[in-house]
C-alpha cells in the first residue's frame, strides 16, 4: 500500500500539477493538515533533481503562507477553529506552557517547530492566539521552513539518482523511520511541553 502511494506521489512530478500539489500540501500542513509536505517534496525532487531548489522554494513559500493562515486562525478564531485543531493533537492541557515558551523564546520556539518534526501547525495557531509579533513570526518561519526544505532539496540536488535508488531500495525502512520521527514530534509536544 505504501509503495503504491509512493509511486502515485512520484507521478505528480511528471504532471503539470506537481508543483501546485506541493504548494497546496505545504500550505495546508502549516495550519491544519497532519501530513507534512516533505513526502511530496522528496518525491518531486527525486524525480527531477535539477528542479530540487525550485521545489524547495515552492514548498517554503506554501508553508510560510499556510503558517500565516494558522496565525490568523489563532489570532481571530481561536475559540472556534483553533481550539479544535489544538485538541485534535491532544495539546489542550499544554497550551499555557506553550504560551510561556512563546513569551520567553518567541522566535526560537517558532524556529525550532519550523525546522523539526514537531507539528508546526500547533505553533502557528498558538503564535496568533498569544499575539506574537507577526513580523518575528514570519521571519522565524521563513528562516526555519526554508532551511528545512532547502536542506532536503540540496541533498537531492547533489546526490540525484543515487538518492532515488537508495529510496527505492530502502523504501519500507525509510517509511517506518519517517513515521517514527513524525510520531516522536507529537510525543515531544504532548509529554515534554
Amino acid at each position: 500500500m505504501l509503495r503504491k502511494l509512493y509511486d502515485w506521489v512520484l507521478h505528480w512530478a511528471e504532471t503539470p500539477y506537481g508543483t501546485w500539489a506541493l504548494f497546496f500540501l505545504a500550505f495546508c500542513e502549516s495550519s491544519f493538515f497532519p501530513i507534512p509536505p516533505d513526502i511530496l517534496l522528496i518525491a518531486l525532487a527525486v524525480a527531477i533533481p535539477k528542479r530540487s531548489f525550485r521545489y524547495a522554494l515552492i514548498c517554503s513559500a506554501g508553508s510560510v503562507l499556510g503558517g500565516c493562515l494558522g496565525y490568523l486562525i489563532g489570532w481571530q478564531f481561536m475559540a472556534g477553529i483553533g481550539e479544535r485543531i489544538i485538541a485534535f493533537y491532544g495539546l489542550t492541557q499544554k497550551i499555557d506552557y506553550i504560551q510561556s515558551l512563546y513569551m520567553a523564546y518567541d522566535a526560537w520556539a517558532i524556529g525550532i517547530a519550523g525546522f523539526t518534526p514537531i507539528p508546526y501547525k500547533v505553533f502557528t495557531i498558538s503564535a496568533g492566539a498569544f499575539h506574537i509579533n507577526f513580523m518575528v513570526f514570519v521571519i522565524a518561519s521563513l528562516v526555519s521552513r526554508s532551511a528545512r526544505f532547502f536542506l532536503v532539496g540540496g541533498l537531492i540536488f547533489i546526490f540525484g539518482p543515487k538518492i532515488q535508488a537508495f529510496i527505492d531500495r530502502y523504501f519500507d525502512v525509510l517509511a517506518v523511520v519517517f513515521t517514527v520521527l513524525l510520531l516522536a514530534g507529537f510525543v515531544v509536544i504532548k509529554f515534554m511541553i
